[in-house]
This record gives structure tokens, sequence and C-alpha cells, in this order.
């Protein structure tokens, strides 16, 4: 592996690339992700993840924001989208470099045709757009020096090590500065507090997050920091690989979010499956019911799921359950080591609130960003004296265990009432016939500047959408939840939107 990080690195070197100048990487879970990443540090460039299922217009915005100079994609993605993006002439992109997902395969030259006439490995046509200069990625490897690294200092606190675009939910996406120094940190927080549940050196690594979201290429890194083995999934929804890979090779860590859970949970094979080589299951990104949570476990076994709490600003890990200890389920656990969290009052947002109350997670330690790209406004709105205000509303009991309740956006007022979605969601999610629920707030037509509460229901297979079920829903959330905080108006759906990750994606639900 290093030879070929070590001829990615010398062909950026040799071709013009400074120190300091930004590479794009816009591939899926492939090997080629991981050597490109690691050239480019070695070549003390920034990596720039860019989400392969953006359209053109998207990829164009974000090559023009961060400054990219090279740009490394699947040959089909290139044809699909990228090459649109380039002919805008608006990006500063000089080097695109192709590569096709069998490059890395070993696989012979018949079987490579036979998957590019059955359309089971993609291929695309690479047309060069003018002013730019290409190559692939398999003649990188096969003429670049691959024995020996280059010696580039790194300044921790200071070069950059990924730009890493957040999900846009408020306006553009914005790029977190996340210097060595913040990966480095968070790496060691985690191998300190997991130090218990595993070893250095014998673990194997399996996820489902894509490595263009933080959560993929943080749980990557870690892969190679804690010197063990990472299986890589090209498909999360795809359960049925998912469980052939853990019958072949028993890794010892998951990480996903809770949906993708519960798809395995609801495949037969993988309750059948042999699980006992894990050692816990890591959930982040969303929120994970109790229920749920219980559901699962009455499958891989106590206390093995541990819920973490991140964000793309915290490199990304700032909460995680203790693997010995008190764990709480429906927390997302306690600070981890290094790291200070405190709850601010959402509207002064310089008045912290008492235990147990609803406010702003506001956080600070040293995997903290260091700002938004070409963004000083967003930056000082984010950063106060070194504290990140998160944008997300929480509450900690007596013994620091925080309970995620919603994002500030999502809340949604009723009648001068917060209610929050998630707390909704949760107890909506409880009932026999629903398999996910989301709520969203919608303006009351009789009270200009207040909310209804507005639920979305996918139901459970084999449940047809009816009145009699929508009226037992609603009789449920009578029983459970403040007369302020009931559905007003619920919509079946066949299935719930979610985003790359497998989050409900509630901008689809605003937008329908």
């Amino acid at each position: 592996m290093e030879k070929n990080i070590n001829s990615f690195a010398n062909f950026l070197v040799q071709n013009g690339v400074k120190k300091g100048d930004r590479v794009a990487i816009h591939l899926p879970n492939t090997p080629q992700y991981l050597i490109a990443l690691y050239g480019t540090f070695y070549a003390g460039c920034t990596q720039v993840g860019v989400n392969f299922l953006l359209k053109s217009n998207e990829i164009a915005y974000q090559l023009k924001d961060s400054g990219a100079a090279v740009i490394l994609t699947l040959d089909a993605f290139y044809e699909e989208n990228v090459r649109d993006a380039l002919l805008t002439g608006e990006t500063d992109v000089k080097i695109v470099i192709t590569t096709n997902v069998a490059d890395l395969l070993n696989l012979n030259p018949i079987v490579k045709f036979l998957g590019k006439i059955t359309k089971k490995l993609p291929f695309g046509k690479v047309v060069p757009v003018e002013g730019m200069r290409y190559f692939t990625f398999k003649q990188i490897m096969e003429e670049y020096p691959s024995d020996k690294s280059l010696d580039i200092k790194i300044d921790p606190d200071k070069d950059i090590a990924f730009l890493q675009y957040t999900g846009g939910t408020t306006g553009p996406p914005k790029g977190a500065i996340l210097t060595h120094g913040n990966i480095l940190s968070n790496a060691n927080q985690i191998l300190h507090w997991l130090e218990e549940a595993s070893t250095r050196g014998k673990e194997i690594f399996i996820s489902g997050f894509p490595l263009f979201h933080l959560a993929g290429m943080a749980f990557a890194v870690m892969a190679v920091f804690y010197a063990s083995t990472q299986i890589f999934i090209p498909d999360p929804r795809d359960v049925g690989f998912i469980t052939k890979q853990i019958e072949k090779y028993h890794p010892t860590v998951m990480a996903n979010v809770p949906t993708l859970y519960l798809m395995l949970t609801s495949y037969p094979k993988f309750n059948k499956a042999d699980l006992s080589s894990f050692v816990g299951y890591i959930s982040g990104a969303a929120p994970f019911p109790s229920e749920s949570i219980r559901e699962f476990e009455a499958v891989v076994g106590d206390h093995k799921v541990l819920e973490v709490y991140g964000m793309t600003e915290a490199s990304p890990i700032v909460t995680m359950n203790p693997y010995r200890g008190i764990r709480k389920i429906g927390t997302v656990g306690i600070p981890i080591s290094n790291t200070e969290v405190k709850i601010m009052d959402v509207i002064d947002k310089d008045k912290e609130v008492p235990l147990s109350e609803e406010g702003e997670v506001v956080i600070k330690g040293p995997q903290i960003f260091q700002g938004y790209w070409n963004k000083p406004e967003e930056t000082k709105n984010a950063l106060r004296d070194g504290w990140f205000y998160s944008g997300d509303v929480g509450k900690m009991d007596e013994g620091g265990y925080i309970t995620i309740v919603d994002r500030t956006k999502d809340m949604i007022i009723v009648s001068g009432y917060k209610v929050f979605s998630v707390e909704v969601d949760d107890k909506l999610g409880k009932h026999p016939a629903i398999e996910l629920a989301s709520t969203i707030g919608i303006p009351n037509p009789d009270r200009p500047g207040s909310e209804i509460v507005k639920l979305y229901v996918q139901l459970k297979e084999g449940i047809e959408p009816s009145e009699e079920v929508k009226e037992d829903i609603m009789k449920f959330a009578n029983e459970n939840l403040a007369k302020y905080k009931v559905p007003r108006v619920i919509e079946f759906i066949k299935e719930m939107p979610l985003t790359t990750v497998g989050k409900i994606d509630k901008k689809v639900l605003r937008k329908s």
C-alpha cells in the first residue's frame, strides 16, 4: 500500500502540485481512495472529499470554493457529471485523474470484459476538457517512483489535512478546516476510550459509511492508525453482501447509522450469522431509539451498542458511551478524553442552562476545527473563545451523560412552545405499525408565525395505509405526547428518504 502511496505523492509533486494545494477525491469506497488520501498527505496537500452523488453544478461549486488543483474520479463518474462541472470554466482544476473500479481488483481480462458488457462493472468514456492534463490511476501507479517517500514536513497545528464539506442544510455547503493535529487528537482520544475494548493490530473494522463523509473517513483513518484491517462496503444497503463479509472475515468493530443496523436485523441471514467476533457496534450520525437498540441487542448481544455523538467540525467524535462502566441507553454518553461540553441557552448564547434543561451543545477540545473555508462570518458565529456552538439541542444529567434532543433548526414552534422532533419521532416510532417516523413543522394557516406538527410514516412490511391505521397512530400520539406535540397531519410514504449515510432526510420531507 505504501508503495502505491509513494507513487501518488511523487506524481503530485513532479507535476507541480505544491504543499497546501487541495486534491479533490470523488470516489466510492475503493482502495484507490485511501491510496490517494495518504498520497495527498505525503505530498503535504489537503484532501477535499466530494460526495459522488452530487450533480455537476454541486461538484463545480465545491471545486471552485475549495480551489482544488487536482480531481481524482471514476471514469464512469467523469462521463456522468464531472466533465460538465469542469466545462463550467469556474474551477481551478489543472489535473484530472481517472480510475476504474476494476483497476486494483485481481480480475483477468476476460472477466473485466464481461463485467463491462454486462454493466456489472461501470465504465465511462473520458473526453478531455481543453486546458487540463489527464492521467489514469494505473498509469501513476506504474510510472512514478514507489520506493521512496517524500521528505515533506507537516506542522500538525497549521497544515490542513481535510477540507471537509458539511451538508449545507442552511445554505451552500461549508468547508470545515481540519488540521493534522485535529485528526490525530481525535484518533488518540478514541484509542484511549476503547483501550479495554480492542487490541491494536488485531481488529477488523467494517462500516457502511461512505469515505466522502467524515464518519467513514475517520473510521478508515482510525483503522490505519489502529494497525487494523478494514472491510470496504460499496453499498451500505446491500445487507446480503455485508452479512457475507461478516461470515467470511469475522470483523470485530462495526460503525453504522441506526437505520442500517435496523435493516440488518430485518435480514434473516444476519440474525442467523455467527456474530461472536464483534466487541462493539458504534452508532452515530442520527438518533438510535431506545427500543430499537434493545431489539438490535437481542440479536447481537447485550451491551454491544455504543452510541456516539459528533460532527464534521469535531473530527468527528465528541461523546461516547463507556465500553466499561455505566452505559445509558438513549444518551450519547459522556465527553471523551480532553473534551469539555456545556449546555447554553438557545437564545442567550452566553448563559449556561441548569442540568437537565435543554440548550445548545457547546464544545471545546483539541479535535475542534479551525473554522470554515472562506467564510469568516460563519466561522465567527460558530467559534467563540475556543468553544464551538454546534447548533444541536441537548441536555446533560448529573452524571454528565448527554441526550441530543434536536437540531436548533429542526425545532418546531407550536403556539410559542418548543417541540423537539427527535422526541416525537422516538415516541411514535414505538407504535407497532410504524417502521420509521419523522416529523417536521409546517405553517399553521390559522396562526401566522406558528407551526403545526406533520408526521411522515413508513409502515412496517405487510401493513397497508388506511384511515384505521392513521386513527390508531393518532390515538397512540395523544396517549404519549403533550397535546401541543401531537401531529395534526399524518402522511404515509412508501419509503422514507435517506441521506447518503442513511439518516432520514428532513430536507426532502420539507420539500414534499
